[in-house]
């Protein structure tokens, strides 16, 4: 049996040990989910994450790492989701460290709940095990959460589309234009879009300009792939936000980019905007040597987006399953 130290971040000094643990699970479950010691030290620098409370590190008795949980607990909302995220050594899967992990997110849940006098949910993902491609990775995980008391709560497919077939050129209604974001001077008016075009989706928080801000501040991060849709008065109405890691795609030796964020304002919908916008996207990703775009979208998407996807050549590659457990 192993014994385990449980302990807080460190910091900077963590990285490297937390990039190894999280590659050496890359390497045997081949979910496109390896890091390096940059990516992590940008995502931990969230404004709305709390590093000494909201990431904890296991270790056996030699000092090695062999666990991880990190949660990410929105800083609003009358009702708080925590998403966990968590990954195990391959050699020490299958004994009580899983376990501990999430016994460590309901107990800091608890204290966001106590501290804010709100209701709290524990949420966690993991992709679903295809039949045609069986994975013991995938199916542990999901036997885990199910073991915990989490419910499979909502679905979400990952898509793509080839960028070496044609893309239909984008037509506004009049009095639309699309442009590149001005970074910083567009700020405040793209989180009011983001907010507002959002919040009538499913477990909607609403997004800061302090966070935006650090999503600007990605060393990957191409304005050119940055794009709204502006309205005659001035109005940001629609927007397609895409990223290219170089990182990632030289990880999985595809060359890829991802529609991160597309969006259209309540008040706007039904105009053409939402696929005028993806169709500029996917445009400045070819022009920028992307060969395929990819996507995610909720299966349950009320403004019809999977619909959009698939009118404009996407299809789906994988699903991923969205966990809940209620405290």
């Amino acid at each position: 049996m192993l014994t385990l130290t449980m302990r807080p971040y460190a910091g900077d000094a963590d990285l490297e040990a937390i990039a190894n643990l999280i590659n050496t699970c890359e390497a045997v479950d081949q979910l496109d989910e390896g890091t390096s010691v940059s990516e992590l030290q940008q995502q931990f620098d969230e404004p709305s994450l709390d590093k000494a409370r909201d990431i904890r590190l296991w270790e056996n008795a030699d000092g090695q790492l062999v666990g991880m949980g990190r949660l990410w607990i929105p800083p609003t909302g009358k009702v708080i989701d925590g998403f966990l995220w968590f990954r195990v050594l391959p050699t020490a899967r299958g004994g009580d460290l899983e376990r501990q992990i999430v016994a460590w997110a309901e107990g800091r849940m608890r204290e966001v709940s106590q501290e804010r006098g709100v209701q709290v949910k524990l949420r966690s993902g993991s992709r679903a095990n295809q039949s045609d491609s069986p994975s013991k990775t995938l199916r542990d995980r999901i036997a885990l959460l199910e073991s915990c008391g989490f419910i499979a709560d909502r679905y979400f497919f990952t898509m793509e589309r080839s960028l070496s077939l044609p893309i239909p050129e984008f037509q506004l209604p009049d009095g639309f234009t699309i442009r590149q974001v001005r970074s910083n001077e567009d700020a405040e008016a793209w989180v009011e879009l983001f907010n507002q075009s959002f919040i009538d989706h499913w477990n909607h928080h609403d997004l800061t300009v302090e966070s935006y801000k650090h999503w600007l501040s990605d060393p990957d991060y191409k304005p050119e792939l940055d794009l709204v849709a502006v309205a005659a008065d001035g109005t940001f109405a629609a927007f397609c936000h895409c990223d290219i890691s170089p990182e990632d795609n030289k990880r999985s030796g595809r060359n890829e980019g991802w529609i991160s964020t597309l969006g259209t304002r309540r008040g706007f919908r039904r105009k053409g905007l939402g696929r005028a916008t993806l169709l500029a996207g996917m445009q400045r990703l070819k022009v920028a040597g992307v060969d395929t775009a990819r996507l995610g979208v909720d299966t349950e998407n009320p403004s019809g987006a999977g619909q959009l996807y698939e009118s404009v050549g996407f299809r789906k590659v994988y699903t991923q399953i969205m966990y809940v457990k209620d405290m």
